[in-house]
């Protein structure tokens, strides 16, 4: 039961997304009510886990979409918590501008509305990325960034490489956020979550999950990714879906809490984790010819770090690399990624 002894009630944006459905789930577990927002509750392939949710507490469905004002209002009426966890990941816009840029901060700031209208909601907790933090250039190794680090906006929009739209939706949406918020006297806290693995209720999965196991699956377009991230980030910043729930939900309910909080377990490399997945996991080959062709970091550059949220009195489960991967490979073989 949640603090306080009450039922509590909270809204989770975005039901049928890999890090919402997690954080559904141990909401349930943890006795609160939940309503959850998805495009189309009709869609039986999308939210099939949700209604093996709904069978474990009460879990109320609700259609919205982010490009729609007022379409939120039902969903966080009578919540003392909204979690924003929906927003457009299209990597591959033709117009990153119009596709994803302004749909992610139109769609944030019409949940924010409609928290306003209800007059319930005490925190607001927005889902952001470790994105919003590292696309900048660095020169040299050792940098430590930390909640007052901010991606170049104005960097990424003239170099224009990579999925270079998606770190500055992300700054973009935060600041907006963080004003409107400011202006209409709402508690709002960010977290900056970096590369998610683990297992999820949710199974239709195109996010970091993949990225996380090209290096078993062989799939080289989710290699790309992870190679991407490595260079833009200057390490591979990982934490297990449970830990970020976890702190997803130790900031919704810790009054102190304000601002913006990294939640990133272990600062690694590729090279890193070839050698832990190759240890743990011998019955799945690392695909060593991934490996080739392009210099890959023997130790990170960059260290993202969660000391903030640690301070406040967070404490991480899956520590190591080797814990962060604990279920991930089971997860993959029923999404299809890897054989059985």
């Amino acid at each position: 039961m949640p603090a306080g002894g009450e039922k509590k009630t909270a809204c989770v944006t975005g039901g049928n997304g890999y890090i919402a459905s997690a954080l559904i789930k141990m909401l349930l577990e943890k006795g609160y009510a939940v309503k959850t927002t998805v495009r189309n509750p009709d869609d039986v392939k999308k939210n099939s886990h949700l209604k093996e949710l709904q069978a474990l507490a009460p879990l109320e469905v609700i259609g919205a979409d982010l490009d729609e004002e007022g379409s939120f209002d039902d969903a966080v009426a009578g919540c003392d918590y909204a979690f924003l966890v929906a927003a457009p990941v299209n990597l591959h816009a033709k117009d990153p501008e119009q596709e994803l840029i302004e749909p992610a901060v139109r769609g944030t700031l019409n949940v924010l509305r409609s928290c306003v209208k209800a007059g319930t909601v005490k925190r607001v907790v927005l889902t952001s990325s470790a994105a919003a933090v590292s696309s900048r250039p660095l020169q040299g190794d050792g940098h430590v960034l930390d909640e007052s680090s901010w991606s170049d906006v104005e960097y990424l929009r003239a170099h224009k490489s990579g999925p270079w739209a998606y770190p500055v939706s992300k700054v973009l949406l935060e600041k907006v956020a963080s004003k409107f918020a400011e202006e209409h006297g709402i508690s709002l806290v960010i977290v900056c979550p970096v590369v998610t693995v683990g297992a999820a209720p949710a199974r239709n999965i195109h996010t970091s999950v993949p990225t996380s196991l090209s290096l078993l699956s062989g799939d080289e377009s989710s290699f790309r990714m992870l190679r991407g991230i490595e260079m833009a980030t200057g390490c591979v910043p990982m934490v297990h879906v449970a830990d970020l729930c976890r702190a997803e939900l130790f900031v919704a309910e810790e009054a102190a809490a304000a601002g913006r909080y990294i939640c990133c377990a272990v600062n690694t490399t590729i090279a890193e984790i070839a050698r832990v997945l190759g240890d743990k996991y011998p019955q799945y080959p690392v695909k060593t010819n991934l490996l080739s062709g392009g210099e890959l970091l023997e130790k990170p550059r960059v260290c993202l770090s969660s000391a903030k949220l640690v301070r406040e009195g967070f404490e991480y489960e899956y520590k190591t690399l080797d814990e962060v991967y604990d279920d991930v490979v089971e997860y993959g073989k029923e999404l299809g990624i890897l054989p059985n």
